[in-house]
C-alpha cells in the first residue's frame, strides 16, 4: 500500500518543500519592511535620511564581514576567526598609514595582503589536515588577536593620515565612503556567487560535497578560495573600521564574527551548506542594524538589545532547520 500511494504523495511533498523554501526566502525582506513600518511608526526620528544613512553606515563593516562568511557557510564550513582578522588588518594598515609617511595605497594593500594570508592560512590549514574549520579559526581567531597585539605592543596605533581617514569618514557626492564601499563589494561578491563558475561550485561543494568531488570539482581548491575571499573582505571591513575611527586597535572588532554570522544566517544562508544569497546576507546585516538603531532611539538598555538579538538568531535557525527538513 505504501508503494502505491507513495507516488501520488511525493509531488504533494515536493510542493509543500518548494513553498516553504519560498516562504523562507521571502519572510527576511518581510521582515525587514514590517520592523521598518513599524519603527518609523513609533519613532519619527528613524525614517529620516540622516539616520538612515548612520545606519547604513554602521551596517556596512557587519555586512562586509557577513559577505565573506556567506561564502564560507555556503560550501558548509565557519569562520570564527573574522574578528581578529579586523584587528590584525586594521593595525596593519595603520602601521603604514602614519603621518603621510606613505601613499595611502601602501596601507591599503598592506592591510589587503595580510587578510588575503590570515585567511588562505586557514584554509590550508582546514584543507590539508580535514581538522573541523570551527576548530581552526577557533585557533586563528586567538592567535590572529595575539599578533594584533603583539604588532601594536598592546597600544592604539594613532596620527593617521588624512587621506587613509577619508576611507571611512570621508563623502563622495555627499554619500559616505563605507556605504560606497558596501555597495560595490555587494556588487561583486553577488556576480562571482551567482554569475561564475566558482559561485556554482561553492553550492555543490555545500550541498553535497561528495557528489561534488565524483563531478570532477576539486574540493580543496574551492574551500581554499571561500576562506580566503573571507579574509580579504575582512581585511576591507578592518580598514574601514580604523578609517572612522582614526586608530588601529588591537582590541577592535571582538565578536564581529557572531554578528556577521548572524546576519548570513538571519538572511537564509543554510547552516547545512548548499543554500544562500549575498542579497539575503545583506538584507540580514540591515534588519540587525535597523533593529539595533531603533532600539537606541527607544532608549532601550544595550543589554535588553543583545536578548533580542540572540532570539532572532535562533528564530532564523529554527527556521532553516524546518526548511532543511
Amino acid at each position: 500500500m505504501k508503494n502505491t500511494i507513495d507516488p501520488y504523495l511525493k509531488p504533494v511533498r515536493e510542493s509543500y518543500r518548494t513553498r516553504v523554501s519560498r516562504l523562507g526566502k521571502a519572510g527576511i525582506f518581510v521582515a525587514f519592511i514590517v520592523v521598518c513600518v513599524a519603527l518609523s511608526l513609533i519613532t519619527p526620528r528613524f525614517l529620516t535620511v540622516p539616520n538612515l544613512m548612520i545606519i547604513v553606515t554602521q551596517v556596512s563593516i557587519n555586512a562586509l564581514l557577513a559577505f565573506g562568511v556567506t561564502f564560507v557557510i555556503i560550501t558548509g564550513g565557519i569562520d570564527l576567526s573574522l574578528g581578529s582578522m579586523v584587528a590584525v588588518t586594521g593595525v596593519v594598515a595603520a602601521l603604514f598609514a602614519r603621518s603621510e609617511t606613505y601613499p595611502v595605497v601602501v596601507p591599503i594593500l598592506a592591510g589587503l595582503l595580510s587578510g588575503l594570508l590570515f585567511g588562505a592560512f586557514n584554509g590550508f590549514v582546514i584543507t590539508r589536515s580535514k581538522v573541523p574549520p570551527f576548530i581552526v579559526t577557533l585557533g586563528t581567531m586567538t592567535i590572529g588577536r595575539g599578533l594584533a597585539l603583539i604588532l601594536s605592543k598592546g597600544r592604539p596605533i594613532s596620527n593617521l593620515s588624512d587621506s587613509f581617514n577619508f576611507i571611512g569618514g570621508g563623502q563622495l557626492l555627499g554619500v559616505p565612503m563605507p556605504i560606497i564601499i558596501l555597495v560595490v563589494l555587494f556588487a561583486v561578491c553577488s556576480v562571482i556567487l551567482r554569475k561564475t563558475v566558482l559561485g556554482r561550485y561553492m553550492y555543490a561543494v555545500g550541498g553535497n560535497e561528495q557528489a561534488a568531488k565524483a563531478s570532477g570539482i576539486q574540493i580543496n581548491n574551492v574551500k581554499m578560495a571561500v576562506y580566503t575571499m573571507s579574509g580579504l573582505l575582512a581585511a576591507l571591513a578592518g580598514i574601514v573600521l580604523t578609517s572612522r575611527i582614526t586608530t588601529g586597535q588591537p582590541n577592535a572588532g571582538a565578536g564581529f564574527e557572531l554578528d556577521a554570522i548572524a546576519a548570513a544566517i538571519i538572511g537564509g544562508t543554510s547552516t547545512s551548506g548548499g543554500t544562500g544569497t549575498m542579497a539575503g546576507t545583506l538584507i540580514g546585516a540591515l534588519l540587525i542594524g535597523v533593529i539595533s538603531n531603533g532600539l537606541d532611539l527607544l532608549n532601550v538598555s544595550s543589554y535588553y538589545q543583545q536578548v533580542v538579538m540572540g532570539v532572532i538568531i535562533i528564530g532564523a535557525v529554527v527556521l532553516d532547520s524546518v526548511n532543511q527538513k
